[in-house]
C-alpha cells in the first residue's frame, strides 16, 4: 500500500518561485498543496493559490499565518529571504517537519540558526536545487583536485535576471565551495569577488568570481579552469525555474523518511 501524498506548504507563494512550486506540486505524484503563505500585508492574502499560479482554483487560500499553515503539514518549501527562512526553520523545528530551503544570500548567523533548527526538523538546504548544478559541483570538485593550483586558475562566472538581489549567486558560491573543497582550502580565505583598478598579477590559488545581471536570465553558471595554453570550461544553463521546484519537491519527499538533521542536495541525490 502506497503512502498518502505528502502535505506541503509553499511560503512566498505569490512570488515567481512560489507560483512555480505550486504548479510543480500539482504536476508531481506523491505530494499535495496543504497551504500557501505570504508575508503580512501582502495584497494576495485570501486569494486562491491555484488561480494565482494559473492552474484554476484549488481551494487553498493564501494566508499570512504560517503557524496555522504548518499544523498537520509534513513539509515546507522555502525560496524567500534569509530572515524569513530562519523564522520558518524555527516553526518547522517546533512542528518537527521537513523544511526545504532554496533561499540564497544567507550569512553565517542564518546558517547557524538552520543547523540549530535541524536538531528537530529535517532541513535540506542548497544554493541550487537542480540535479544538473549539483552534478556540476561534483565535477568542479574533481577537476579542482586534479589540476594544480600553481598552474591552473579558477574563475566562476554567473549571470542572472535584473531582479536578483544577492551576488555572487548561491549557485556560484556552491561551485566555489566545491572548488575549494577539491583544493583542500577555505573559500573565504581564497576568493576574489571584486577587481577594479591596478590590482597587480593574479595571486596563484585564488578562486575568482564574476557577476553579471540583466534581462530575464534565469541562471547561467560557468567554471573556467585556465592553464597555460588551454581552458577547461564546465557550465550549466537553467532555462526554466521548474528545475529548481522539481528538485525541491524531490528533496522534501526524500527527507520525509530521514532523521532530523541538516542535509544538502548531494545527500538527496546520493552524491555526498
Amino acid at each position: 500500500m502506497s503512502a498518502p501524498d505528502m502535505k506541503l506548504v509553499v511560503v512566498g507563494a505569490a512570488g515567481r518561485m512560489g507560483q512555480t512550486l505550486i504548479r510543480t506540486i500539482a504536476a508531481m505524484p506523491g505530494v499535495t498543496l496543504h497551504a500557501a503563505v505570504e508575508r503580512e500585508g501582502s495584497p494576495f492574502i485570501g486569494k486562491d493559490a491555484g488561480a494565482l499560479a494559473g492552474l484554476g482554483e484549488n481551494g487553498v487560500a493564501i494566508t499570512d499565518r504560517p503557524l496555522e499553515a504548518f499544523v498537520d503539514a509534513e513539509g515546507v518549501l522555502d525560496f524567500t529571504a534569509p530572515a524569513a527562512s530562519v523564522a520558518f526553520s524555527e516553526l518547522a523545528a517546533q512542528a518537527r517537519i521537513v523544511h526545504v530551503i532554496g533561499t540564497t544570500g544567507c550569512g553565517a548567523e542564518h546558517e547557524a540558526a538552520f543547523k540549530a533548527a535541524a536538531r528537530h526538523a529535517r532541513i535540506v538546504k542548497s544554493g541550487n536545487m537542480s540535479l544538473g548544478v549539483n552534478l556540476l559541483g561534483v565535477l568542479t570538485e574533481q577537476a579542482a583536485r586534479a589540476l594544480s593550483p600553481d598552474a591552473w586558475d579558477i574563475e566562476i562566472v554567473e549571470m542572472h535576471h535584473r531582479h536578483k538581489v544577492d551576488a555572487p549567486s548561491g549557485t556560484a558560491l556552491l561551485l566555489g565551495e566545491a572548488a575549494a573543497k577539491g583544493r583542500c582550502i577555505a573559500l573565504a580565505d581564497h576568493s576574489v569577488r571584486v577587481r577594479d583598478g591596478h590590482t597587480g598579477p593574479r595571486e596563484a590559488g585564488t578562486i575568482g568570481f564574476a557577476t553579471l545581471r540583466g534581462g530575464s536570465v534565469i541562471g547561467e553558471h560557468s567554471v573556467l579552469l585556465a592553464g597555460e595554453g588551454e581552458i577547461v570550461t564546465l557550465s550549466h544553463s537553467a532555462t526554466d525555474r521548474s528545475i529548481f521546484a522539481r528538485g525541491a519537491v524531490t528533496a522534501a519527499l526524500w527527507a520525509r523518511g530521514a532523521k532530523p538533521g541538516f542535509y544538502s542536495m548531494l545527500d538527496v541525490l546520493g552524491l555526498a
